[in-house]
């Protein structure tokens, strides 16, 4: 009998998954929607069960759905590690290099670094993702990532090689039209739950969730990036703790404003990080290059 589960339809699972709707998966894997549908219908078939919920508008996993993509996943990674190490045996560089940057470091400096690489003319596939609070260690602990530019948090011991890229300030800020924008003093944590709290969504998918910043509030309005936090922040849409090298120019515009908050939220040291045991050519020149960059922390 053959086995209904294939390469390609383990892609659109999680592709699915991640992007939230048929269309989206798509369109993220050059695919039309009736194509990637085929895929999962047939799947389904053959292997008897449901793997999505149809009934909502988002789409969701089923049980069944969950178990296939768990294990799905650790074959895809498998899989690119395979392609990786056979195209590597014949030259040295890397088929393809996986960076990930965490949503508190600014992606220029990286897109310049990359033109740098470029210059190489060595045919590299280069992937870029972001990560949120405990997504970098864990796109290094599942291997989705080569480096990671702005893990934080404790350092897993003995794994990983890290360059400690700087530290990053935070402050409480708010729309200059928000209600907290107009009392006058310290704010303490019972005034703070009165309102709607705007916080970063941890992208960690095997490690522990962290709930960096967060406080007692009426309201969790969760983002996928700092930049959209720092959108919704100078909409008024909520509060909360934002890097300060990322939103001073809100701050000296008058976007948004700097309130004294008696919550502590100490600065956070970030760091460049890979596995010790990582090799190719296109790893080694990023490893050597990227302490260099500067990231614009302060």
């Amino acid at each position: 009998m053959q086995n209904p589960i294939t390469i390609d339809a383990l892609r659109a699972l999680d592709a699915i998954e991640r992007k939230g709707s048929f269309a989206a998966a798509a369109a993220s894997l050059y695919r039309v929607p009736s194509a990637l549908t085929y895929t999962i219908k047939k799947l389904e078939e053959e292997m008897g069960a449901a793997l999505f919920d149809r009934s909502k508008q988002r789409a969701q996993l089923t049980p069944a759905g969950k178990l296939v993509l768990e294990h799905g996943r650790e074959i895809l990674l498998a899989t690119n590690r395979l392609i990786d190490s056979v195209q590597q045996l014949e030259s040295g560089w890397e088929n393809e290099i996986r960076l990930s940057r965490d949503t508190i470091i600014y992606q220029r400096p990286l897109f310049n670094l990359i033109e740098q690489f470029n210059q190489l003319e060595h045919s590299v596939d280069i992937t870029l993702d972001v990560e949120a609070v405990g997504g970098g260690w864990d796109a290094l602990h599942s291997r989705r990532a080569d480096i990671v530019i702005g893990a934080s948090g404790e350092l897993p011991r003995g794994v990983f090689q890290t360059h400690k890229m700087g530290e990053v300030e935070f402050v409480f800020a708010v729309a200059p039209h928000h209600p907290l924008a107009f009392v006058d003093g310290m704010l303490d944590a019972d005034r703070l739950t009165h309102y709607s709290a705007l916080v970063v969504a941890d992208t960690s998918q095997l490690l522990p969730i962290r709930d960096n910043g967060i406080f007692k509030s009426k309201q969790m309005i969760r983002l996928n990036t700092m930049e959209a936090k720092i959108a919704a922040q100078v909409q008024g849409l909520g509060i909360g703790f934002l890097p300060r090298h990322m939103v001073q120019s809100y701050l000296d515009s008058g976007q948004l404003i700097e309130k004294p908050c008696s919550i502590p939220r100490p600065n956070q040291s970030v760091y460049i990080a890979w596995h010790k045991d990582h090799q190719g050519r296109a790893f080694d020149w990023f490893v050597e290059h990227l302490p260099k960059v500067n990231w614009g922390l302060s």
